[in-house]
């Protein structure tokens, strides 16, 4: 036997992978555009079934309530009682605060945390996401629609042209679900949504200095220079001390209990219930002190009642349509960005599917529904705090349970660091973190002496 031959009998096998046959031009297209729009073969429940079932299936795709509602027990109801007292402890004071960055009556802010959610209950499949406004979404109304409208010279108008708005959001929403196009929300990229929220909270933050230091006529720019020049320039005589307490005194309540809930989850109510007891605290404060007399400026009359009809004042002719049409557009692509990342974020923590068409066709419908009840555009809210902690502690026992171990590779030098303060490294194991995925792959890759 020659050398070459008994060296090659020593060596491993290695498999090899065969070039893979040419396709036709048209069936690889075919098959991209398969797998693209209908990747989950969403017709496949429907094959060989009578058309009775056909119907009933039919009915659960758009309406998921049909489905998860014949399991629904008492147990779920307390739950979900509790659940919703949160929400509403917490969004009934923030609702306000939102319809005043949009520039609207209060009541506009409440309008929409009532359709908007009742809507979405029958035909979204997130067990865990909340409705209403959100920050973001009604400072960027707010902005864009006041470089078209004054909201204070032309009240009436400025709050049609936000309906219109919010019918061309929804209407953006569902025809991207409709016609299964939710994965052109992948290309926005994480840099950019991350730049944006944080430019918005900043913008959010400048904009507070009006309430919190009393001034009564403030910019309407929003960059940092006009707003710093607005609230220096009325030091003398634009701010009111009494303002400043009471802003100052419930901001450090409210700091507090977010403190005490992280501190301690048994506690998680404690921050939930903040702002509402803020609202109550300060406004029986104003009341037994005729504060408003001494400059401290307080929430005018809420005119009381349901959503009132609104189809009437949507623009659906004029110059006005296509100002709304644009401004929809943006609106409702930052509101499904937002909505369909908090849902699969909560799906992935619970262990369930989320279909994101489903998710955009039950977010446009709500907000269409909403133009003509008097709401302006509402998404998934995000206020109640679930760190990344916290998600990947949720993430971990749930892989437990189907017994599959978590690994992280490539976290960077940050990451790290939070993963050793909150204990979370040596709850999966030290073993289990890599610093690149090379180390991962080599790690677990089997060894050559074992092929």
């Amino acid at each position: 036997m020659s050398s070459s031959r008994r060296h090659s009998e020593d060596l491993p096998y290695v498999h090899k992978v065969g070039v893979p046959p040419k396709q036709d031009l048209l069936k690889e297209f075919t098959d991209t555009v398969k797998e693209t729009f209908f990747a989950d073969d969403p017709l496949r429940p429907f094959k060989d079934q009578p058309r009775s079932r056909q119907f009933v299936l039919g009915l659960q795709s758009l309406f998921p309530i049909l489905e998860w509602g014949r399991d629904y027990n008492l147990t779920k109801l307390r739950g979900d009682l509790i659940a919703g007292f949160t929400i509403a402890s917490l969004c009934i004071p923030q609702d306000i605060g939102y319809a005043k960055l949009a520039n609207l009556a209060p009541q506009y802010g409440l309008y929409s945390s009532f359709v908007p959610p009742l809507i979405y209950a029958f035909m979204g499949s997130s067990r865990d996401i909340a409705i209403g406004p959100v920050a973001v979404v009604s400072l960027l109304i707010g902005t864009m629609l006041q470089d078209v409208i004054d909201p204070t010279e032309n009240e009436v108008e400025y709050r049609r042209l936000a309906f219109t708005a919010t019918f061309f959001a929804g209407i953006t929403q569902a025809t991207l679900g409709f016609f299964r196009l939710g994965f052109l929300i992948d290309f926005l990229s994480h840099a950019a949504i991350v730049g944006f929220m944080a430019g918005a909270a900043i913008t959010i933050a400048l904009q507070q200095l009006k309430g919190l230091l009393g001034i009564k006529k403030f910019t309407r720019k929003t960059d940092i220079i006009s707003v710093m020049h607005s609230v220096w320039s009325t030091v003398h005589h634009g701010w009111n001390w009494e303002t400043i307490v009471i802003g100052l005194s419930f901001l450090a309540f409210l700091l507090l209990a977010k403190y005490i809930g992280k501190k301690n989850k048994k506690l998680f109510w404690v921050p939930a219930i903040a702002p509402l007891i803020s609202v109550i605290l300060s406004t029986f404060f104003v009341y037994i002190t005729h504060a408003e007399k001494h400059g401290v400026q307080i929430v005018p009359h809420i005119r009381k009642g349901v959503n009132p009809p609104s189809l009437h004042e949507i623009y659906f002719t004029g110059g006005y349509v296509i100002k709304g049409f644009k401004i929809g557009v943006v609106v409702g692509l930052i509101a499904l960005t937002e909505a369909i990342a908090i849902g699969r974020t909560f799906a992935a923590m619970k262990g369930y599917q989320l279909d994101g068409n489903k998710e955009m066709v039950a977010l446009g419908t709500m907000n269409i529904v909403g133009s003509m009840t008097s709401c302006y555009v509402a998404t998934a809210v995000t206020e109640i705090d679930t760190s990344g902690i916290h998600a990947l502690e949720e993430l971990y026992k749930n892989l437990q349970k189907r017994e599959v171990q978590l690994n992280l590779a490539n976290p960077g030098q940050v990451v790290i660091d939070k993963l050793h303060a909150s204990n979370f490294a040596n709850l999966i194991g030290q073993d289990k973190i890599f610093l690149s995925v090379a180390d991962a792959v080599l790690s677990y890759a089997p060894k050559m002496e074992d092929l």
